[in-house]
């Protein structure tokens, strides 16, 4: 599991009909200090994440697929939680 920050959302005209029905959020990786860490990626959206929004992501190509409902599909990554970042009182 890695955390990032939501920097969007990718539209594409063509893709796996696999992901048809699902949003791909693009997310940059964090690191130990917060920092981005490599290239962001795609990760199968499933949790309705909004940019600028910290999440928690898995990289299980088997469960994905489970999520998605086709053992063909070419997902990797998927956004698993969403990181509560409330103060607290």
């Amino acid at each position: 599991m890695q955390h990032g920050v939501v920097i969007g959302h990718a539209t594409a005209t063509v893709k796996h009909p696999s992901l048809e029905a699902w949003r791909l959020a693009i997310v940059q990786v964090l690191g130990s200090a917060n920092q981005p860490d490599g290239d962001a990626i795609v990760a199968v959206d499933n949790l309705g994440c909004r940019p600028g929004m910290r999440v928690i992501l898995n990289s299980d190509g088997k469960r994905v697929r489970e999520l998605i409902g086709n053992e063909k599909s070419p997902a990797r990554w998927f956004v698993c939680a969403l990181v509560d970042e409330a103060t607290p009182a």
